[in-house]
């Protein structure tokens, strides 16, 4: 089925985050669609499946223009969408999960499982998905439980596939292991479309990609493209993709942590007996899939866990036990995995949120009155030095871009005297210009000799970012190494394998 997307614009108030867009996908094609986040691509997406309705253009399938009002016409006519976050119910079964919602009836109103069962097994046997009708979606490996999603899809002998940022929570083997599946789908006569703003995967996957900046289409690319030129198209100037540093220098050790263990309110242990230490002047980063105890890692050490055994020793002190405040006066630098939701106050202005852990002491206060002249001075040079683009200081933070958000939370935490700096995914959600700059600023830390303790779900640049990398695996450290380890190895250990 041939899926094609005319004039297709969408706005929400005054943002226009489709505008005008043309897209023809053919069957039997892997359909790129490339761009930063905020882009437009799921928007236009989810107009796709009936979940917006759009303010202009006509959506046609074979050449004859339709309609959605909501998913289940979208199914209805063919088209099948696998999401990035799962709609999955893992006390289901796999049987119980993909006819959810449309369940086969038999005679006397009971539900028909055993017709679910033949269908599953017979998907899963055509693509070779290898996925039991019986089992518990919830005991199964995230890879897996993907491929539920795709005989989900397929269920209703969907013709069109469309692949939203599909590979967020898989390791690098289950990412290759899709790339395969979309192959076999294609090569079935299917039409996928592929939203991602990963390069080395749509390299690897895509017949022909499609590029999108700021709600519209930008142009095209080929697969055989340099990354640097699919960037360019992404960001609309040059950009750096490697991450340009020296080899460390280690000095002593300044991060110790021993036997460290964080439990849930429940008792389940979300970080298990973990030890390791950062030296000054270089780079551990945590690597890992999302969801393995690298985010309570991090809030352990910060102070917000209150479930937590052993030791966090930053400079020879003892830091469990003591509060957030005393953390941050020993020399913590903080950057949050959710900017907006722990990072900034929104409704702050850009100059308030700059002095946010330090607004009751010198030089931003003095015998408790606010210094106003010193703080406009302090934030002016901080948002040139940073590149914050922004109205000026009086910009309220929640106005502005994510990428000049996350500038301004390293604007804060880098304009102190850092002991150790602790960033969680410091480059999620950013487009590749701002992924740079920030990069940089991490890297600058370094340099100045700050020990710096980094969480990243993207292997890429966890290997160019890091001088050594810690996997996690279900709260555990499988094993540090260095960043030149090979890719295999890597997502072996993110799969709790051992090096």
């Amino acid at each position: 089925m041939k899926l094609e997307l005319r004039g297709i614009t969408k706005r929400f108030g005054a943002l226009v985050a489709n505008d005008s867009v043309d897209l023809v996908v053919e069957p039997g094609q892997i359909h790129c669609l490339l761009g930063e986040n905020g882009a437009g691509k799921s928007t236009l997406m989810n107009v796709l499946y009936g979940l917006y309705q759009p303010d202009g253009g006509e959506i046609l399938l074979d050449d004859k223009a339709v309609r959605f009002s909501g998913p289940g016409q979208a199914m209805a006519a063919g088209i099948g969408m696998v999401h990035q976050h799962f709609m999955l119910i893992p006390v289901f079964t796999v049987a119980e999960n993909v006819v959810l919602g449309h369940e086969p009836i038999k005679r006397g109103g009971f539900l028909d499982l055993a017709a679910a069962r033949k269908r599953v097994r017979e998907i899963s046997d055509r693509f070779g998905f290898d996925v039991d009708p019986d089992a518990i979606v919830g005991d199964l490996p995230v890879g897996v439980q993907q491929r539920v999603e795709i005989i989900k899809a397929l269920m209703g002998d969907a013709q069109i596939l469309v692949f939203d940022e599909p590979t967020a929570v898989l390791t690098p083997q289950e990412t290759d292991e899709l790339m395969v599946i979309m192959k076999q789908l294609r090569d079935a006569g299917k039409a996928i479309v592929f939203i991602t703003h990963k390069l080395r995967e749509v390299r690897e996957a895509a017949d022909k990609i499609t590029v999108m900046r700021l709600g519209k289409i930008v142009g095209t690319a080929k697969p055989t493209d340099s990354a640097e030129a699919m960037a360019t198209l992404m960001v609309g100037r040059a950009v750096e993709l490697d991450v340009n540093k020296t080899p460390a220098k280690p000095g002593p050790s300044v991060l110790t942590v021993q036997n460290l263990t964080v439990w849930d309110h429940h008792g389940s242990k979300l970080v298990d007996d973990v030890s390791f230490e950062i030296h000054a002047g270089e780079i551990l980063v945590v690597a890992g899939v999302q969801g393995n105890g690298q985010t309570e890692l991090t809030e352990a050490i910060l102070g917000t866990q209150q479930h937590i055994s052993g030791s966090i020793r930053l400079a020879g002190t003892e830091l469990v036990g003591q509060s957030v405040r005393h953390r941050l006066d020993e020399g913590l630098g903080f950057v949050p995995e959710d900017r907006t939701e722990d990072g900034l106050v929104a409704d702050f202005t850009i100059a308030e949120n700059l002095m946010l852990n330090r607004s009751d002491r010198e030089p931003f206060a003095k015998n408790g009155v606010l210094q106003l002249g010193f703080l406009k001075d302090f934030a002016q040079t901080k948002i040139k030095q940073f590149d914050v683009r922004s109205q000026g200081i009086a910009t309220k933070a929640g106005q502005l871009s994510g990428g000049n958000q996350q500038k301004v939370v390293l604007a804060r935490e880098l304009a102190r005297d850092l002991t150790l700096l602790v960033a969680s995914q410091p480059t999620r959600g950013l487009d590749v210009g701002s992924i740079e700059f920030v990069h940089e600023q991490i890297v600058a830390a370094r340099d100045a000799g700050t020990p710096v303790l980094i969480v990243a779900t993207e292997l890429d640049e966890a290997t160019q970012l890091g001088d050594r990398i810690a996997v996690m695996y279900r709260g555990k450290i499988v094993g540090i190494v260095p960043p030149n380890t090979d890719r295999s190895t890597l997502g072996k250990m993110m799969a709790g394998i051992s090096a």
